[in-house]
């Protein structure tokens, strides 16, 4: 582990790079490991205090991205670990399984594609009885494509966003509710794209608007069970998600640049977030979106 980790103090400005990302694209989902830079997911700083000790956790898109740190957190917290992601990312999903072997955790891999219904199901069923039950659930993948005018923007496209989006999430917390105890968590996440939508993603901002609503509404059906349901909305985030599509090529390098920290966040940046709701720490906290978007208001 690094002598830095979460809790060193740094100043946030120059903490990562301001400098202008390289252009570069893959095809869709792509691969983390392929970025220049390689997304910071903790896998160096992020340091563990036993706040999920015991704890099963799934966690979806945990190959890379956001989904990769809140994995590794959970893992150096002391939870088992069941990882959803898409099988196009074997490859990074494989590097966090072995993190999380390194932090003395059990890992089952679950990929599967998230627009199907079927793939859900199964999904949570696995996840429940090889980690012997479930009481997280951190639901981080999502689809993102940007598409400048709705002239261009296809049927298809729109449809496979909410499925993987929205109606993913509809399908794995109805399987997961009757497996949940009291005191269970569940994460979404959504985006300041659900409060500031940029123009080239139509499909995507408005998932991201339906994710935040549905999270509310959720969390007041379960809240009598003991059962908290939080949303954390990220700002513009260096995953892999904006080098495979999510946003336009020229606006690659200078993106985050124009938040007031004057810089894109890193997925490392986030997993705290989900610790905490994910712990009893935050016990008293259901209904409720956390922003973490380098200083641009959500609303």
């Amino acid at each position: 582990m690094a002598d830095l980790d979460q809790y060193t103090m740094r100043n946030p400005v120059t903490q990562y790079t301001q400098d202008e990302f390289p252009k570069q694209s893959q095809d869709a989902p792509g691969l983390q490991s392929d970025m220049t830079p390689v997304p910071d997911c903790g896998e160096q700083t992020y340091r563990g205090s036993g706040r999920l000790s015991g704890r099963k956790a799934l966690v979806t898109g945990a190959d890379s991205g956001i989904g990769r740190a809140v994995a590794i957190a959970f893992a150096r917290e002391g939870a088992d670990i069941a990882l959803a992601y898409h099988p196009d990312e074997h490859k990074d999903a494989e590097q966090v399984a072995e993190l999380i072997k390194e932090a003395g955790r059990k890992v089952f891999m679950l990929p599967g594609d998230l627009s199907d219904e079927s793939v859900n199901v199964k999904v949570v069923e696995d996840a429940a009885n090889q980690l012997g039950g479930l009481d997280i659930l951190a639901l981080v993948a999502g689809k993102q494509t940007a598409v400048e005018d709705i002239a261009d923007l296809t049927t298809e496209q729109f449809r496979k966003t909410y499925e993987t989006n929205v109606f993913s999430l509809f399908w794995m917390t109805k399987a997961a509710l009757p497996l949940l105890p009291a005191g269970a968590s569940i994460i979404t996440t959504s985006s300041i794209q659900a409060y500031q939508p940029s123009p080239s993603l139509l499909d995507y901002a408005s998932t991201k608007a339906a994710i935040l609503n549905y999270t509310r509404g959720l969390a007041k059906q379960v809240a009598a069970k003991g059962i908290r349901v939080n949303c954390v909305a990220p700002g513009p985030i260096w995953t892999v998600l904006q080098v495979s599509g999510g946003q336009p090529a020229e606006k690659l390098p200078s993106f985050g640049a124009q938040t007031p920290l004057g810089r894109a966040g890193q997925p490392a940046e986030l997993a705290p977030i989900y610790v905490y709701l994910a712990s009893q720490e935050s016990s008293y906290v259901t209904a409720e979106v956390h922003g973490v978007t380098g200083g641009n208001h959500l609303g």
